[in-house]
């Protein structure tokens, strides 16, 4: 049963769907899909479009908006959004060192979540909108990974989309996860060089903390081996908005005197692990580099060995000069699964979706050569997690595809821009401007 209720200026119910694992076996096991409808209070009476919200990640359930917060408020001026927590997600049936061992072991569980890919969240939407719309197309909006879905939507059912809408979120169609990561680390690069010019401190605060965890054993509070290639991975931050000053305001603070001598600080330590843990989001490094595979090459830890390419990634080379310790961005890792506690019992498991072979392809190409879904992508060239360029390339390679290219925004634009952001790409897809 639907259960309704308040927050400020909207009504919110909560709705369960159950969907099958596998789509081309409808009669097979199923799951359960979590999304929540979102109405303006004053709308809540009112035949209104659907605008479907799929959130980035991978493995990341919907927000959790309080009232009309950031690009929801925009959005519930004319449409009833459903904020959808994607197979394995949020409260959808959960996907993590928990519930995949009920699966039986890593090539059981392996098989499974190889079913969590965007193709499979597209079916997921297909299979709920007759219930949710009464067969009507929905406005769908991706951020993110949230938009490779769209992309995929757009090649599997695009009679099922009135209108798509993609936010950071343009993904190459045939690029192997080999060249999405060797694109990757000189953008990456090229955000830290510009946290360090704003922040020309750090240099020596991050080069003190890197020298710290290669001549010692840290472990923090919750389990998790804080190693240099893990403290490098919290570059991830300098792809937002606000990512570089909360960097700098994390290493301000790392050391305190203590009677052995420096250590790193227990407040530094449980922002540290905060930041890291995969507890709450295993699904992101478990099945990351999946979604990029489309072909029989398998993915393979592809942003590990990349990273064997550009050795002015590698602290202790950096440290036996002068070099400033580059942060890493949005790359996984196999030291990732002997780190964290969350993700130990997941290694031979990520081990086995990394060495697979049988990847359907996500994207149709001539199907979005004809694409007659109205579309609006915003790109932001400046974006630390998705080429610029890839985007570009795909949005030639879809017709009528309206891209807004814009560096006023780093990659979360459509929290922090918001409602600009949302309000822009519906004036580009409707040629208000």
């Amino acid at each position: 049963m639907s259960t309704s209720y308040r927050q400020p200026g909207v009504v919110l119910t909560d709705r369960r769907f159950t969907v099958p694992l596998d789509h081309a076996d409808p009669g097979g096991e199923s799951i359960e899909l979590y999304a929540r409808e979102v109405v303006a209070a004053e709308k809540a009476g009112e035949e209104l479009p659907w605008l479907l919200y799929l959130q980035g990640g991978p493995g990341f359930g919907a927000n959790r908006f309080v009232g009309r917060q950031a690009w929801l408020d925009r959005a519930l001026r004319e449409y009833r959004v459903l904020l959808l927590d994607q197979r394995g997600t949020g409260s959808s049936t959960p996907a993590n060192r928990q519930t995949l061992p009920l699966r039986g072991g890593p090539a059981e569980q392996a098989d499974y979540l190889a079913r969590f890919r965007a193709d499979s969240i597209v079916r997921d939407c297909e299979h709920i909108r007759a219930e949710v719309t009464g067969g009507a197309p929905w406005t769908v909006l991706g951020q993110s990974f949230g938009g490779f879905c769209t992309v995929s939507y757009l090649s599997l059912a695009p009679e099922g989309l009135a209108t798509a809408l993609i936010t950071g979120g343009l993904p190459s169609l045939d690029a192997h996860a080999e060249d999405v990561y060797r694109a990757a680390y000189p953008r990456i690069e090229r955000k830290v060089a510009a946290h360090y010019a704003r922040y020309p401190q750090d240099v020596e605060r991050a080069r003190r903390i890197a020298d710290h965890l290669l001549t010692r054993d840290v472990v923090l509070p919750n389990g998790y081996r804080f190693t240099v290639e893990a403290f490098q991975s919290l570059g991830l931050m300098l792809g937002t908005s606000d990512g570089s000053h909360r960097l700098h305001h994390l290493l301000a603070d790392a050391f305190v005197r203590t009677p052995a001598g420096p250590e790193l600080s227990d407040a530094f330590q449980e922002q540290a692990q905060a930041l890291l843990s995969y507890a709450a989001h295993p699904l992101y490094a478990v099945v990351h580099e999946s979604i990029y595979g489309q072909d029989t090459r398998p993915t393979a830890w592809a942003a590990e060995r990349v990273r064997a390419e550009f050795p002015q990634f590698d602290a202790a080379k950096a440290l036996a000069g002068d070099a400033p310790v580059l942060f890493t961005g949005e790359t996984v890792h196999p030291w990732m699964f002997e780190n964290d506690p969350a993700l130990r019992p997941l290694r031979e498991t990520a081990e086995l979706l990394a060495a697979r072979t049988d990847w359907t392809p996500l994207y149709d190409r001539d199907r979005l050569a004809r694409n007659e879904v109205p579309v609006a992508a915003a790109v932001y060239h400046d974006d630390m997690y998705v080429d610029a360029g890839h985007s570009l390339q795909t949005a030639r390679a879809i017709r009528g595809l309206r891209p807004w290219v814009t560096n006023e925004y780093e990659h979360d634009g459509l929290r922090t821009g918001a409602p600009r952001v949302l309000d822009r790409l519906l004036a580009v897809v409707r040629d208000e401007v």
